[in-house]
């Protein structure tokens, strides 16, 4: 028998993020009486751009949860009507300012499952033809 939701209350709810509790009996019949569950509507994608030398090319982002500036690989969310791949191209060329080319799926997977069902798309994209005679990135690396 898989976990069963008994109850739920809305705390917070937005096209982001929702926040719930739940009330929810485990499979061995436990009930836990307030499971929060972080509700993420949207998929997002990650993109992976490594060139022929195999360089990884990662973004500078400043970032207000973690309170710190970090290299990441571009990504972010899915939009509505868009394909997971035009969600890739759209935010490594938001992100770096640049076109990708070929592209193949990684990993699919929910980085935080035991409290979200955020879920979170991995793609490899190929870079070569993108930063040919590319010689200095300010705040892309």
């Amino acid at each position: 028998m898989p976990h069963k939701r008994l109850a739920r209350k809305k705390i917070y709810q937005s096209p982001w993020v929702n926040l719930f509790i739940d009330k929810v009996q485990l499979q061995n019949g436990k009930v836990i009486e307030k499971y929060h569950y972080l509700d993420m509507p949207k998929e997002a994608v990650g993109i992976v751009l490594e060139d022929d030398s195999n360089r990884i090319l990662l973004v500078k982002v400043n970032r207000y949860v973690a309170n710190e500036v970090g290299w990441e690989v571009p990504g972010g969310a899915i939009e509505k009507g868009e394909s997971i791949l035009e969600a890739a191209g759209r935010e490594v060329e938001e992100e770096t300012g640049y076109k990708s080319a070929d592209s193949r799926l990684v990993y699919t997977y929910h980085p935080n499952n035991g409290i979200s069902n955020a879920t979170f798309i991995s793609y490899l994209l190929n870079w070569k033809s993108i930063l040919a005679g590319l010689t200095e990135m300010k705040s892309v690396r």
